[in-house]
């Protein structure tokens, strides 16, 4: 049995507790904030830590450990972890610069541990349905995308928490949008190129950086695209869509969060029925992205006993982040 531990008891760790226990055993957790650590702990009659090193230097017995720690934490909780000779599960994005995915990446290697990313749109399955049409050429040529991100994120989402701070958080693309990033790579291609604008309208003195952006993008096969975002829906998410044209089709995944096929014209050949796949992750006051952690545990799980193919590999979490830093550096150009 694979033994976990959890580093950042928030509310994305309880999602990955309630899986770990499905696919392994979650011996550990760990926060600065006692109470946090104590809860899950209780929950789920684990180890409470509060101190990474404490936890890393007792717990020899944990074979994987689960970064769910703030976005700017990600890569010293991750090269931490993988020195002290355990597997990593890095929560999205996997860092805030490409150049910590680097260093993170490159850890991972020189001590020969696993270090995987987490993309849960993937597993979705319109998203899975689609990528084997293109993957299929039944699409034929890809020609342009429209990806639109339309969710609501107000002013008490970012209140009393590391969420809006550019160290911590590092831009509404990072926290609300990346997994949305990864699909447009994994579908569509590497960008070879982007003129962005971003803007905050609803949101001054509350976070440190955009709540909306449009983006142009050239991708490296020729296609085009745009990226329009933004956390200024009224009142809750409307949409999380992506609309691809090509040589001999158009398809549209839509929903809040790219969890419905909602048009579909290919060339002799239609998208069967598909099952309606895993809820969103539920906030109380505020949804996420659809709930797939139990694949991504499966994958990995798989990986590790079975030497199975990675869903996600740390590669592609970095070219999430690149992508990402690509777009706001463009859009800090034309605002100087």
């Amino acid at each position: 049995m694979i033994r976990f531990a959890i580093i950042g008891c928030g509310r994305i760790a309880q999602r990955h507790a309630e899986h770990i226990n499905k696919y392994g055993k979650l011996v550990a957790v760990c926060d600065i904030v006692k109470e946090r650590a104590d809860e899950l702990a209780t929950k789920y009659n684990a180890a409470a830590y509060y101190n990474l090193s404490e936890l890393l230097s007792t717990q020899k017995d944990i074979d994987v450990i689960s970064i769910c720690s703030p976005n700017g934490l990600h890569a010293e909780h991750s090269i931490e972890s993988l020195k002290a000779g355990f597997h990593v599960l890095c929560e999205k994005p996997m860092a805030i610069s490409v150049n910590d995915c680097d260093r993170m990446i490159q850890t991972a290697e020189r001590v020969n541990k696993r270090l995987f990313a987490i993309k849960q749109n993937r597993f979705n399955p319109p998203v899975q349905a689609v990528k084997k049409v293109i993957d299929e050429g039944r699409l034929g040529k890809i020609y342009s995308v429209q990806l639109s991100c339309f969710w609501n994120r107000d002013a008490e989402y970012y209140s009393n928490s590391w969420k809006g701070t550019k160290a911590l958080d590092g831009g509404t693309l990072f926290t609300q949008f990346s997994h949305f990033i990864d699909l447009l790579y994994w579908m569509i291609g590497d960008i070879r190129d982007v003129q962005a604008y971003t803007a905050n309208f609803a949101h001054k003195g509350i976070i440190e950086f955009e709540d909306t952006g449009v983006v142009i993008a050239k991708f490296q096969n020729g296609a085009i695209g745009t990226i329009n975002y933004t956390v200024n829906s009224y009142e809750k998410n409307m949409e999380g869509s992506l609309t691809i044209f090509g040589e001999k089709g158009t398809v549209k995944i839509g929903g809040q969060y790219l969890n419905e096929l909602e048009y579909q014209n290919i060339q002799d050949y239609k998208i069967p029925t598909l099952p309606s796949g895993n809820v969103a992750n539920n906030y109380g006051n505020y949804q996420g992205s659809m709930s797939n952690h139990d694949k991504v545990y499966e994958n990995l799980v798989d990986v590790l006993t079975n030497n199975a193919i990675i869903s996600t590999s740390a590669f592609e979490g970095l070219k999430t982040v690149e992508i990402i830093d690509k777009i706001y550096y463009k859009a800090q150009q034309l605002e100087r």
